[in-house]
């Protein structure tokens, strides 16, 4: 068996300045977080900088003990696209899963390893004080508790990667280089500004739906990976995650008494695309959340569709239920 090349793409874990200064020890954090009137936010943050930061170790100790070839890079570091390996190992959240996916084309399988997972019994704990809800890892297959068991499973090709659909954006008929694996919103840069907008889906190059003409704060468009994530929680659905549709929804529209409700959510097909046109003197493309964001202006055209290089991802197996 030919040695595999792996990277390992990890979160920062010095995530919160507010108690990991440069000379910090045990002790100063002791006292901060004594003197503190939210001592516990601060220890619960701590504790979470230290989970991750473990699992970061534990996960590097098992690749030591494997037939592989491996190097660790922190998300941030990135800035060009990732080749030459054969699989790419997130360890953090979805964050870090999507920032990467950014840098991946449709050959790199990934999977993510959620370093963080909520706990329940932490949750209730601090339910009356604050949120005390980790990382989510919709997409992560592994934790520190299954990760050796996972990752020998694909080693020996017991264990193969699911195909999940990335929107492709173009802008004035521009092929922007990155794809959404999750959502994009399209907004005014400023939250309190109606962003004017008009949008119609389209098929082989001709309209399929009617010309809608919108204030609102803002559109949103997201992939079936997406839709259980801001769609949802926005009053969209939850869609099967190998599924290939879009599905947008107008975010809270400024409707006139003639307008058409239904036009506000909807899918947009595998062959169709959602064609936009904005009417504001300044705009902003948000993709995969803030980390990535492209300026637009005023009667910009931008397309949006599923015919994006698929990419390939190590899934929960509950998800493929």
């Amino acid at each position: 068996m030919a040695r595999r090349r792996l990277l390992l793409l990890l979160k920062p874990f010095d995530v919160f300045p507010a108690i990991t200064t440069p000379n910090h020890n045990n002790n100063a954090l002791s006292a901060a977080v004594k003197n503190t009137p939210s001592s516990k936010v601060l220890s619960y943050l701590n504790d979470r900088r230290m989970v991750h930061k473990e699992a970061i170790n534990f996960c590097q100790n098992i690749l030591r003990k494997k037939f592989v070839d491996w190097k660790p890079v922190f998300r941030s570091d990135l800035s060009q696209p990732i080749r030459d390996v054969d699989l790419v190992i997130t360890v953090g959240g979805d964050g870090t899963l999507l920032q990467g996916s950014h840098f991946i084309d449709d050959s790199v399988p990934v999977l993510g390893v959620n370093s963080d997972p909520t706990q329940v019994k932490e949750v209730e704990e601090y339910s009356n004080e604050f949120d005390a809800t980790r990382s989510t890892g919709y997409l992560c297959a592994a934790t520190v508790k299954n990760f050796e068991q996972i990752l020998d499973d694909i080693l020996e090709d017991r264990s193969g990667p699911s195909e999940l659909s990335r929107m492709s954006i173009r802008i004035n008929s521009e092929l922007l280089p990155t794809y959404a694996l999750n959502d994009i919103l399209i907004a005014h840069p400023c939250p309190a500004a109606a962003s004017r907008f008009s949008f119609r889906i389209r098929k082989d190059g001709l309209s399929c739906s009617s010309l809608v003409n919108c204030r609102s704060s803002g559109l949103r468009i997201s992939t079936a990976t997406g839709s259980t994530a801001a769609m949802h929680s926005a009053g969209g659905f939850s869609m099967p995650i190998l599924s290939k549709d879009l599905q947008y929804i107008v975010r809270e529209p400024i409707l006139p008494k003639a307008a058409d409700s239904s036009l506000m959510h909807r899918t947009v097909k595998f062959d169709e695309s959602l064609h936009t046109t904005w009417f504001c003197k300044e705009g902003l493309i948000y993709i995969d959340g803030a980390h990535t964001v492209y300026s637009i202006e005023h009667q910009d055209i931008v397309e949006l569709s599923s015919q994006a290089p698929i990419l390939k991802v190590f899934l929960p197996r509950h998800l493929l239920k």
